[in-house]
């Protein structure tokens, strides 16, 4: 058995569709400073004082929409993607894990069992291919905080970013190139990535870049022509500026300019969650319809796909070294 260990890690999920849940989830998510930079002492009273007492209703309708006898979709696909990385890298010895940096099972739970159970080296993949503060290094922060009361406990593989990995995005393309197989090629496809403040770029984040390398990609994977695809981000939150262009406008802009057919896929995502299955093939199809726009598919992220799965074990494996096998 090796002491080696991968762990999985996503961005979380409430517990149940419920204002309660919600409640509990929102508080620990936005009460992250890499997820909302702004001074505590103005930031925390609005938290508390408005937005946990407006929001967990609302977004709790939201999940109930797309809510599966399982659980939270987002959790769904992370665990089989976890057990179906495991049955890969099972020859090797190596065990995989999965945590969420809010909710359950929490990075320090699930890396207390790790340690528990043997490990001396655990792979740490975050499952967003593309870099930015509020998602990969608030990750990074969690281990770290558990690494700081367990210093000699083990050592980090920390895997950062993988925006344009030839397996990651050879497993986009094929997702794309069976749909149109099988149903045709629309007049454009978009490509939808979440999105983060304007000034957090402004700041340094590579995020938007790396967004724009996973776009470029996997147009290029594609051979698309230039007119033939556009990316755009997605889920706002607050007044401040986002990174532009914005999904939901630029799908109604499009209809009205004529495009009558659009595929989108989000890049960004690697799961279907609530940004995907609710803002996405319900909100904005329904936007995209409303403006004139006369068909509307959306691509489902590469969830247990099994190309996703071995392109998972390339980049484990080449951040392990030549030694190992998996």
């Amino acid at each position: 058995m090796s002491d080696t260990a991968v762990l999985l890690v996503n961005l979380g999920t409430p517990d149940a569709p419920t204002a309660p849940a919600l409640r509990r989830y929102l508080a620990e998510f936005l009460g992250d400073r890499r997820v909302v930079d702004l001074p505590r002492i103005l930031w925390l009273p609005i938290l508390h004082g408005i937005i946990l007492n407006t929001r967990p209703a609302k977004s709790a309708e939201k999940y109930a929409t797309i809510w599966t006898p399982e659980g939270s979709p987002l959790k769904v696909h992370t665990e089989r993607q976890a057990q179906l990385l495991g049955e890969q890298c099972a020859a090797a010895g190596i065990q995989v894990a999965w945590a969420m940096r809010y909710g359950q099972p929490s990075v320090a739970a699930v890396l207390d069992r790790l340690l528990q159970e043997g490990a001396k080296r655990i792979v740490v993949l975050p499952l967003y291919p593309q870099y930015a503060g509020s998602t990969t290094a608030s990750v990074y922060d969690a281990v770290d905080a558990w690494r700081s009361n367990h210093p000699q406990a083990a050592g980090f593989v920390d895997i950062r970013e993988y925006p344009d990995h030839p397996a990651y995005i050879g497993a986009l393309a094929a997702s794309v190139r069976e749909r149109w197989q099988a149903e045709g090629r629309p007049d454009k496809l978009l490509m939808s990535f979440h999105g983060i403040p304007k000034r957090a770029v402004e700041k340094g984040d590579p995020y938007a870049d790396q967004c724009k390398r996973t776009a470029d990609a996997l147009a290029a994977r594609l051979d698309l022509a230039p007119d033939a695809w556009l990316y755009t981000f997605q889920s706002r939150f607050g007044r401040a500026e986002w990174l532009q262009p914005y999904t939901q406008p630029t799908l109604e802009q499009l209809a009205r300019e004529g495009v009558g057919s659009i595929d989108v896929i989000c890049p960004g995502f690697v799961g279907d969650c609530l940004e995907t299955l609710e803002e996405i093939a319900m909100e904005c199809r329904e936007a995209f319809l409303a403006a004139g726009g006369r068909q509307f598919r959306y691509l489902p992220c590469l969830n247990e796909r099994s190309d996703w799965i071995d392109a998972m074990a390339t980049i484990v494996r080449e951040h392990l070294g030549s030694g190992h096998r998996l």
